[in-house]
């Protein structure tokens, strides 16, 4: 039983995050300024973050990152038709938590605070609060 409650070691989870993030980008068609900046990461960093083979360590902040963007894709398919929901991220929004910008360039812009806001927003919209 034991061995069921083991946790992870953080370069699984690292690893699992960026291949779950990568997939998302794709999905969210970002280029990659788009995802590296939602990640706080330079453009070439996120381009080797990306790779199987990448063994670098990512920060507790970026862990964060990483951890509400697979929140808010997961968030957005269950409250949006697929078409809609991987294209919301990019389009403008009057919503409270955007000002008429782009959810990714509030994110990209606010950084993790933002992020977890926008999460937060999309599941009490998602949630009925």
């Amino acid at each position: 039983m034991e061995a069921a409650l083991k946790p992870r070691p953080v370069d699984d989870l690292q690893a699992v995050g960026l291949k779950a993030y990568s997939r998302v980008a794709d999905a969210w068609s970002l280029t990659v300024r788009e995802a590296a900046g939602l990640c706080d990461m330079s453009d070439s960093s996120w381009k080797r973050a990306k790779t199987a083979s990448f063994r670098g360590e990512l920060t507790r902040d970026q862990l964060l990152r990483l951890s509400a963007l697979i929140g808010i894709y997961k968030s957005l398919q269950l409250y949006f038709s697929p078409d809609l929901a991987d294209r919301w991220i990019k389009l403008p929004n009057t919503g409270p938590e955007f000002d008429g910008q782009r959810p990714v360039d509030a994110m990209i812009d606010g950084g993790l605070p933002k992020i977890l806001s926008v999460r937060t927003y999309l599941d009490a919209l998602r949630g009925g609060a």
